[in-house]
C-alpha cells in the first residue's frame, strides 16, 4: 500500500505506446478498479503529471476552496448561501467602500441595533437617527423619517416606494433597485444608500 500511495499516474502508464501499463495496473488494484481505469481514455499529448485542485476553475489550489470542501464535508451549509444578483454587485460603477457596503447590507451583516443585541452589545433598540422606533437595517436605510426625507429629495423616491411596497426585506429591496434601475440613477441610490448609513454613524 505504501508503494502506491507514493506512485504518480505516469507509473501506470506506458511511455513508450502512450498506452496502459496492463501488468502495473493488475499488480496495483482490484478488478472492478482495473477495469474503470482501463476505460478511462488517455490523451497523447500529455507529456507529464500535473497536479489538479479540483474545487477551483484555475486547477490552483487555495485556503478558501479547501475551507469550502470541508465544510461542505461536515455538514449542510445550504444556509449560508442567499439567493440574489451577487456578481452586479461588485459590477456597480461605484467606490469599493460604496459596493462592499451594498454586500454587507445584502448578507444581512450591517451593525445595526438589532444585530448588536442579538450579538450581546449592551446598548438601546431605538434607531440612532431619529429615536423613535426599533432600529434595522431596513429601518435605517428606508423607513427612518430622515432617511424617507433624503429619498423625496433625490428624485428616487417613487423607484424606491415600489421596491418598498414590492419586498419585506432590506437585501430584497435593494436587489430589486439594482436590476430595474437605470444606471446614473442606480450609481445615485447606493451613494445615497452609502451616505445614510456614514450619517447614521457619525
Amino acid at each position: 500500500m505504501e508503494v502506491i500511495q507514493q506512485a504518480k499516474l505516469g507509473s501506470l502508464i506506458n511511455p513508450y505506446s502512450r498506452s496502459w501499463n496492463y501488468n502495473a495496473i493488475h499488480y496495483y488494484f482490484d478488478h472492478g478498479t482495473v477495469q474503470r481505469i482501463l476505460m478511462t481514455p488517455l490523451f497523447n499529448q500529455v507529456e507529464e503529471d500535473q497536479l489538479i485542485w479540483k474545487a477551483e476553475r484555475n486547477g490552483h489550489y487555495s485556503v478558501r476552496s479547501a475551507y469550502r470542501l470541508c465544510m461542505e464535508d461536515i455538514g449542510d451549509i445550504s444556509y449560508l448561501y442567499r439567493s440574489g444578483c451577487w456578481s452586479d454587485i461588485w459590477k456597480l460603477k461605484a467606490p469599493p467602500k460604496v459596493k462592499n457596503l451594498i454586500w454587507r447590507i445584502c448578507r444581512g451583516c450591517l451593525p445595526t441595533r438589532d444585530r448588536l443585541l442579538d450579538r450581546g452589545v449592551n446598548c438601546t433598540s431605538m434607531c440612532a437617527m431619529c429615536e423613535g422606533t426599533y432600529e434595522d437595517a431596513i429601518h435605517v436605510l428606508f423607513y427612518c423619517p430622515k432617511a424617507i426625507n433624503v429619498w423625496q429629495i433625490s428624485q428616487l423616491q417613487n423607484d424606491v416606494t415600489v421596491a418598498m411596497r414590492n419586498n419585506n426585506t432590506v437585501a430584497k429591496i435593494v436587489f430589486h433597485l439594482i436590476q430595474n434601475l437605470p444606471q446614473p440613477m442606480l450609481e445615485k441610490f447606493v451613494t445615497i444608500v452609502w451616505s445614510i448609513w456614514k450619517t447614521r454613524n457619525m
